[in-house]
């Protein structure tokens, strides 16, 4: 996304409408259920802490006064000799703050582990739901955009969790006090508004604008971890030092992170000096009402106990109120942002199981045919594929030739049903591919891309991620590697099947191109698969390995279908036949030797490559 792109998306991010603050409220309810299914007993024994706890500072309040007006009362009146009621005041005081204390302390380490339970739940579910949606959605930015927010979710709305819990015990807390301060005066509460209010609407209005500066950033944030991460990681050091790319990325880092500082400055600014002047109406208002009370204890309206018990009251009134108040904002925008989170769920696959799925056929009898079968990407205007019409027959080996970008994956991944075709269909012993049970096709499909995953985990693992079912079937796993050459590989390795892979680790060994290569491919081996398709599966094989593994291939796929895509021709003319795409579109389809004879695209491409080895 260039500049003027996050531009427009900013400008399309306005601020925060008090409505939109209570509407998002309503994201609460299904918060505090996600809550309450991810710990039951500790979310209630929380909130049974916090309502004890909400009542206590009232207690002490006027216990403290009632000390106050004994010992006035004791240093006034010689008559009172007896000190034994003062002291059982102290002693009720005293034990009301160890409560206090106690119960915080264990509100708090029940919110966190409350919080880090949450977390754990949340994100557990997020992959849950990821698994489920369509290979394209991930190759969307604006729908990554959405996955990205609803992954900061996971830990920032843990503290939303404590703010919720927190503002209702202020709430009941407040009401305890606004009891006290109505019984003497009721205009109290009116001038505490008075002086709270302006705080609470400027964090408003700063909380809109750090809402709509987060949220505008989202993109360029996400390009600024990647940035850290080509910087400083073992599998991209080899090639920036080889291209001396550092700087370049140094630079980006530092133009992008001192904007973000710029914004971020400018807004901390302000609402610093704003909030310096709101806190000055506070000051303000909570010393008019001192002066109240001090004045009706001159006159003796008041005792010195009944002054210490309204001082304090209204001086955590205000306290409390401006917390709840500023948390108010705090807590609305967090709801909006779990809008993010619920949206995110909210996201249902395009690519779905059929409601009466017919089991898959075995053995496969007829074979695949493309019908007129077309797929373009999500807001993409070009199509990957177009207009193909061919048939894989049962027991086939097609090997598919093009240059870069003319449709080879997206093909495959159509047969695979990682995509869903946008126009025509993909029959499967003559009925349509989503007519077929989901699951089924996909373990009787063993397929091994070109950009496999190098899992940083043990050799075993990672060949038994090809059928995770059979992670313990150890001899599977080692026939699995013989077949595909990794044996010798794993016997030579310190630790053999247990050897851990990569750099990441302790004790982890880094292997050649080559060598995970085949540890990858072992993983199509590790399922009974029908359908076996290899994406450029001896790119990094020399050519001896490339023959032996081409060997074993060909004795492995007898009698089931396979599609190749490869661009060493040796390779290719291995296949039954060959199907030549150019631009998404099927250009010819042939054996090496028709092919040759039709002196096309494919003879062209072939006596290119031949020229090389002469």
């Amino acid at each position: 996304m260039n500049s003027r792109d996050r531009m427009s998306v900013k400008s399309k991010i306005a601020p925060i409408t008090l409505k939109e603050r209570m509407t998002a409220l309503r994201n609460l309810p299904a918060f505090f259920k996600l809550v309450w299914h991810t710990s039951p007993w500790l979310t209630v024994i929380n909130s049974l802490l916090r309502i004890a706890r909400s009542a206590l500072p009232l207690a002490i309040l006027y216990v403290g006064k009632l000390i106050i007006d004994q010992v006035v009362l004791l240093s006034t009146d010689k008559s009172h000799t007896s000190h034994e009621y003062l002291w059982e005041l102290v002693a009720i005081e005293f034990g009301l703050a160890i409560l206090s204390d106690v119960l915080s302390r264990g509100i708090t380490l029940l919110d966190t582990l409350l919080g880090d339970l949450f977390a754990n739940e949340t994100s557990v579910k997020i992959m849950q739901h990821a698994a489920t949606l369509d290979l394209d959605q991930f190759e969307d930015a604006i729908f990554y955009d959405k996955l990205e927010r609803a992954r900061q979710q996971t830990v920032g709305r843990t503290i939303l969790l404590s703010q919720v819990l927190s503002q209702v015990q202020d709430l009941i807390t407040m009401g305890f006090l606004a009891a006290g301060l109505m019984v003497f005066n009721p205009w109290l509460i009116l001038l505490l508004l008075v002086a709270v209010v302006p705080a609470f609407l400027g964090e408003a209005y700063f909380n809109d604008k750090s809402y709509v500066l987060t949220r505008g950033q989202t993109s360029e944030r996400r390009e600024l971890d990647y940035l850290r991460y080509l910087g400083a990681s073992d599998e991209t050091a080899k090639e920036v030092k080889l291209f001396d790319l550092s700087g370049f990325f140094i630079e980006r880092f530092k133009n992008l992170s001192d904007k973000f500082y710029i914004d971020n400055r400018k807004l901390a600014t302000s609402r610093s000096v704003w909030g310096s002047v709101f806190a000055m109406i506070g000051s303000a208002g909570y010393y008019a009402a001192y002066v109240v009370i001090i004045g009706k204890a001159i006159t003796g309206s008041l005792s010195i106990g009944d002054l210490t018990f309204l001082a304090g009251s209204f001086r955590q009134m205000r306290s409390l109120l401006e917390g709840v108040l500023t948390r108010f904002t705090s807590v609305s925008q967090g709801a909006i942002y779990l809008r993010d989170l619920f949206e995110f769920f909210e996201i249902k696959p395009r690519i779905t199981q059929a409601a009466h799925p017919r089991p898959f056929p075995n053995p496969i009898r007829e074979g695949f045919v493309f019908e007129n079968v077309g797929f373009r990407y999500t807001h993409s205007n070009q199509w990957a594929n177009r207009h193909l019409n061919f048939t894989l027959h049962a027991g086939e080996k097609l090997a598919l030739v093009g240059e870069n970008g003319a449709g080879k994956t997206t093909l495959v991944k159509l047969l695979a049903r990682l995509y869903d075709p946008t126009e025509g269909r993909i029959l499967l012993d003559g009925y349509d591919l989503r007519e077929y049970d989901l699951a089924a096709l996909r373990m009787n499909t063993g397929i091994i891309f070109q950009d496999y995953l190098r899992f940083q985990m043990t050799v075993a693992q990672n060949i038994a991620v090809g059928n995770i079912v059979e992670k313990e079937n150890r001899e599977l796993i080692i026939s699995s590697a013989e077949q595909s050459l990794a044996d010798p590989l794993a016997q030579r390795l310190p630790g053999k099947y247990d050897q851990m892979l990569g750099r990441r680790f302790s004790q982890g060994v880094e292997l050649s191109g080559g060598e995970w290569q085949k540890i990858a491919l072992a993983r199509a081996y590790m399922r009974e698969a029908q359908l076996l398709i290899l994406d450029e599966p001896t790119a990094a094989l020399d050519a001896r390995a490339e023959y032996e593994v081409f060997q074993r291939f060909a004795d492995l796929t007898k009698g089931k279908s396979a599609v190749l895509i490869s661009h060493r021709f040796s390779t290719v003319r291995m296949a039954d036949r060959i199907l030549v795409l150019e631009k998404g579109m099927l250009l010819e389809i042939g054996s090496h030797e028709t092919l040759l004879q039709l002196n096309g695209r494919y003879a062209e491409l072939f006596h290119l490559q031949a020229m090389g080895y002469r």
